[in-house]
């Protein structure tokens, strides 16, 4: 049961990981703004930012934060800056309480 834990938490946080670089690829033209930010393609789909949460509540919270880092993606959105330790603190509280 451990075993399978582990494996579903590896899983879903490489690809909540990947999810989050894909988003931000698609929200992102390459161009450059005078301001030093990339300019958002014009007709790209999105990932909503309910589905990054959901990947995140679902167990993807270390690799929504890893993304968020890595990606530089959301990061300035207070729902994902606040939210998802939020969400980590609540789903280790949860395991703890479970294991005990």
């Amino acid at each position: 049961m451990a075993n399978a834990l582990l494996y579903y938490l590896l899983v879903i946080n490489i690809l909540t990981f990947a999810v989050y670089g894909i988003d931000k690829w698609r929200s992102t033209s390459g161009r450059l703004l005078p301001t030093g930010r990339k300019k958002a393609k014009q007709g790209s789909w999105r990932i909503s930012e309910a589905t990054l949460l959901m990947l995140a509540v679902i167990g993807g919270t270390i690799g929504a934060l890893l993304g968020m880092q890595v990606w530089h993606h959301k990061t300035m959105h207070l729902k994902f800056k606040y939210g998802l330790p939020l969400i980590l603190l609540a789903q280790i509280a949860l395991i703890y309480f479970i294991n005990k």
